[in-house]
Parts: structure tokens; sequence; C-alpha cells
């Protein structure tokens, strides 16, 4: 098969990134991605750890003089946000990324790239694999599941852990280097369905509303761009006020990570009502195309007859209480800073609304860099989903980084950066959470920083990044380490 990315360079960074594409990696489905780095290490006689949370950790030693230095901890995370358009055939248990080349990014074929975080498992295996490039004794840490709720840094023993530097390469602009980040959450709600017969005079149709750009929703969120579940939301109050119609399925979203760009409402209808349905779907697209024809001017819903047995439907109770939760439950930018510019305090995200055969689910990420402000808005969440009757459970929760006034490591970016591009970089925090803020908590006197190359679009099948960004850090790095 020929190589998609044969003749970039650097050529390792780019074979590895290729050879990385070709191997499921979900998150929460790591197994096989795990091993396999586990067979570079064996291949290359590298001392190596894998933990029964699949994290991996790789050991190589330092070049020629640099033997006796002190371990750098590299450190990034093997798995992905996978995600697809829905009209792209792409199973992610089995299927390798289709990557191409448009210029000077490199894209997958509908679905999404895994350049988060999988340049980062690039640059570190280029480096294992070299034998030409000077550096200190070198510690590899590739974590797992870090999208779902950083689960591997969170599962990690810090007794495994030999560098007091840590380098994470999980950034996603070139030039920016993160010092501290925000902290997070998970919350999910499962409202129980009251299930009624359907009518034999009602037809199934589908409403869809699509067309919206997503993305990461951490560092897309102060873009405020529309989140296809509480827009459905909106939608479905109005015409629950006014319609007659009966709902037996509603399902948006892929991740709680992710900014929605889809959603899927079931429903039941006479057919006489359809014309009065057609008229509220084209004011609410008026609506939303004035709302957002700068942000996110795609955006349209339909309504299609489509052919399905419809037995039962949700009770109009249990309508009600999910319009109310789509329309409640706390949603984008919460709070802006007062120490950062620009820099986003509190946010939330309805990620992921699912109809279960029982249950309703909506599942939210919420992020701050203070801690109180984080419970405040899993509160508001609990408040609304008791005020249905519904049941929320918390996980994952992962604190915040925070910003260290003395950092050898900072300082050497700094002045290699400098060197290199003749302009000073930024150094600033991030409203996405990072494995930073665990591993900062677990390894208390390790310096850490975060850079990465230029990435767009992150976390919808948009993403692509930037392959002359992927060059110039992948200089730096090499000069970094030379230098530490």
């Amino acid at each position: 098969m020929e190589r998609v990315l044969n003749g970039l360079s650097p050529e390792k960074v780019f074979y590895w990134f290729e050879e990385l594409s070709k191997i499921p990696r979900c998150s929460k489905e790591e197994r096989k991605v795990s091993d396999w780095l586990v067979e570079f290490a064996k291949e290359r006689d590298l001392e190596y750890i894998q933990d029964d949370a699949l994290n991996v950790i790789i050991r190589k030693p330092g070049t020629e003089g640099f033997e006796t230095h002190d371990y750098v901890t590299l450190q990034g995370h093997m798995d992905m946000v996978c995600e697809k358009n829905l009209d792209t055939e792409h199973d992610f248990k089995k299927d390798p990324i289709k990557l191409r080349v448009d210029g000077d990014y490199i894209y997958a074929t509908g679905t999404t790239l895994g350049a988060d975080d999988g340049i980062a498992v690039a640059y570190q295996l280029a480096l294992l694999d070299s034998n030409d490039i000077p550096h200190p004794p070198l510690e590899v840490l590739i974590t797992s599941d870090e999208e779902t709720g950083m689960e591997g840094a969170n599962s990690l023993s810090p007794d495994n852990i030999k560098g007091k530097t840590l380098i994470n390469i999980d950034s996603e602009e070139e030039g920016v280097f993160l010092v501290s980040c925000a902290g997070g959450m998970r919350d999910k709600i499962k409202l129980n369905i009251e299930w009624k017969n359907s009518k034999n005079d009602y037809l199934p149709f589908k409403i869809k509303l699509e067309g919206l750009k997503g993305g990461h929703s951490g560092m897309e969120i102060i873009k405020e761009r529309g989140n296809a579940n509480k827009l459905m939301g909106r939608f479905l109050l109005d015409i629950n006020d006014t319609m007659d119609f009966y709902v037996y399925s509603v399902n948006g979203g892929a991740k709680d990570n992710a900014i929605p760009r889809e959603f899927v409402t079931k429903i039941m209808l006479k057919n006489k009502d359809l014309e009065e349905m057609e008229k509220k779907i084209k004011k609410w697209n008026d609506i939303f195309q004035k709302e957002y024809r700068v942000k996110d001017g795609n955006i349209h819903i339909t309504i299609s007859k489509i052919s399905e047995d419809v037995k039962k439907v949700f009770s109009k109770k249990t309508t009600s209480k999910m319009i109310t939760l789509l329309n409640l439950i706390p949603d984008g930018v919460l709070g802006m800073s007062s120490e950062i510019e620009k820099l986003v305090e509190t946010s939330s995200n309805l990620g992921v609304v699912t109809t279960h055969e029982k249950f309703i689910e909506f599942d939210s990420s919420t992020r701050s860099s203070v801690e109180s402000k984080k419970q405040q808005v899993h509160q508001i969440a609990r408040l609304v989903a008791e005020m249905v009757g519904a049941e929320i459970i918390t996980s994952a929760p992962y604190p915040a980084w925070q910003y260290k006034p003395e950092s050898k490591i900072r300082e050497v970016f700094k002045k290699v950066y400098k060197e290199k591009f003749g302009k000073e970089p930024k150094i600033t925090a991030i409203h996405a959470g990072l494995e930073c803020g665990l591993l900062s908590e677990k390894l208390k006197d390790v310096d850490m920083i975060s850079f990465g190359p230029n990435m767009f679009d992150v976390h919808t099948p948009d993403e692509h990044i930037s392959i002359s960004s992927i060059k110039r850090m992948w200089e730096f790095l090499k000069e970094v380490l030379k230098q530490l």
C-alpha cells in the first residue's frame, strides 16, 4: 500500500504518525495500540512498563555525553476522539484512519484525524527510534483514556516516573506554551422513560438539525458556536407548546468533550399536520440563521418521512421533562477569567443526548480553573435533574494545573524559541483540560510545560494539522532536549 505521507519531512515523525493511524485507538479501546507500543519497545530492547490502565512508559538512555543527566519525561496520550460525519462509512474498531494531504495540512476523510494526540506519539517514537539525535535520558509516558476523563493519568503510579522535568505534547498552537489549565468533571443525567402505545393515525418522521461546526469543548467553547443539543431543545420547546405530536427517540452529539454538530428527533405526527410542522421548521431555520450567521451559518433543520414500525412513544410527561433538561442543563461560556484576558474561566458542554430502552441520557463536560465554580455548575445541573425527577452521576473529576512562578523548563523553552525563530513565545493558560493537572498533583516536584504544532478543528471530522508546523516544532523539541 502506498504511503500517503511518504516524502514529508521529518521522515520518521510522519512515518510513525501514519503507522499509528492504522491502529484502532478510540478512548477506552486502547488495548491494541498499547500492546503495539510495547512491541515497539521490545523490538528496540528498550526498558518499558505497561500498567493495568494500559499506560505505557518507555525509557531510552541518554546519547554520548548526556548519559548521566536526569531523565526528561515526554508525555502524550494514545487515545483519540472517534467522531465521523453521519454519511461516512467507517468502523473505528477496525478501519485505519484514511489520511489525505491538502497543501500544508493533513486531514482524515470524513472522520477525526487523531492528531490530538497522535502527533505526540509520533514525536516520541521518532526520538526513541533515532540514533543521531542528542538527548538526555528519555522517559516517554503515553497515557490511555485521556479524552473521556484522563483515566490513564489518574491511574498512573508516581513511583513509575523518574523524570523531574515533564514536557507535555498536547497543545494545539505553535509558539504558545501552556503553563496552567482548567480542571473538569463529567455529569451524566438519566431520565427514566414512561412509554405509551403509539396511535394508528400518526406516522413516523425524522427531524434532523445539522450543519454546525462543532469543535473541542475546551478550545472552541469561547467561539460560542451552536450546540445542536441545545438548539433542538429550543425548537422542541416551541412545537411542544403548539402542536400535536409524540416523540419516540432523541439522539444528539457523539462525545461529551466535543460541541455537538447534529441532532435527530424521531416523532409520530398526523399527516395533516405536516404542513404546519414545515412552517415551524422554516421559522426556526430563519431564527438560527440570523443568530448564527457569522459563527455557524450552515445550520438547518429538515423533516422527512421514515419507514419504521413504531409501537411505543414517550409519554407527554417524559417529553416535557426531556425538553426541560435540554433547555436548562448548563451549557456554553459561564464565566471569563478576571486574571488572564480572553481566557474562559468556567464552561459546560452538553455534549451527548442518547435514547436507551429505559432512559434518556444527557452527558455534560464541565471545566473551570476555579474549583468552587466547577462545583457550582454541577450543583445547578443537580437541581435541574432533581426538578424533573432524574438521576445525576458525576465522574472523572480532574484538578486544575496551577501556574508555578519558578520554572527551569519554561525558561529553556523561551530561550530556544527566541533563538530559533527570532521572537518571544506566548506563555499562557488554557481553558481545556490537560493531563498536567493530574500529573502535577501526583508528581509534586516535577517541572512541567506543554507545547505542540498548529492543529485546527480538533474533535471534529474537519480536524487537520500543519505539516510545516510539525517540522518546526520537531526541530524546536530536538534543540530543547540538546540544551537540557
